[in-house]
């Protein structure tokens, strides 16, 4: 069974989020979105004096850049170096790390994004957990609700075809990664888990597990990098 590849600690080095207290009392990522407004809100106030208090429930870094035109709505976490670009909207239950881009017209919701990581230009980022490093490209957007909107089931295909996970979640974008790239207008469907190290060609449309260390062609084909093996 194949369902451990999808397990936290399969796509994510915790040492690069504020959240890892919380994803190590899981077993699988998207576990934490419920629980992830009142871990904000837990933490927010043991934060040191670097962190000044921007509204209710707030916290912002003193060597974060926070536009004028941006709207931060609590609970949210703003990590030290990052940048909350011009009519960004961060709607609350987002947790960004250090280092970070939130792009001009970006929406986060519900989400964390782990240190280092790019959602620079128009993204919509919903009910999602984005690992080290990981980029998503220009136009690039979480869906996070089915269209029928019956609850998100993780399911994989081809030699990953065991894999069938209720995950009782209404609401679910995406879990990337550590070091996942996203091209420029793709979806990703409710339930896309993808896994590290994994290249995703613009304009895909995403659903379900990707493994780690793939290249994701036009037309959904999945390949293995060159002197990467998948696990």
């Amino acid at each position: 069974m194949n369902e451990h590849l999808l397990e936290v600690k399969n796509m994510y080095d915790l040492t690069h989020t504020m959240a890892a207290p919380l994803l190590e009392s899981v077993q699988y990522p998207w576990e934490v979105l419920p629980k992830l407004g009142d871990f904000i809100r837990q933490l927010g106030p043991t934060l040191g004096p670097e962190y000044k208090k921007r509204g209710e429930d707030v916290w912002v870094h003193e060597s974060a850049t926070v536009f004028d035109s941006a709207y931060i709505h609590g609970p949210a976490i703003i990590g030290p170096n990052t940048e909350v670009r011009q009519c960004a909207f961060i709607r609350g239950n987002a947790l960004v790390g250090a280092d970070c881009v939130v792009g001009n017209s970006t929406e986060l919701k519900n989400v964390i994004l782990f240190d280092h990581v790019q959602v620079p230009h128009y993204n919509y980022v919903g009910d999602s957990v984005l690992g080290y490093y990981s980029h998503m490209g220009a136009g690039s957007i979480t869906s996070n609700v089915k269209s029928d909107k019956t609850l998100v089931v993780v399911k994989g295909s081809g030699e990953y075809g065991d894999i069938e996970i209720a995950t009782g979640l209404k609401k679910f974008g995406a879990m990337l990664g550590d070091h996942v790239e996203v091209g420029c207008n793709s979806v990703l469907n409710p339930g896309s888990v993808i896994g590290r190290y994994t290249n995703i060609y613009p304009l895909s449309p995403i659903r379900g597990y990707i493994p780690e260390s793939s290249i994701v062609k036009t037309g959904n084909v999945i390949v293995t990098k060159i002197g990467e093996k998948k696990v």
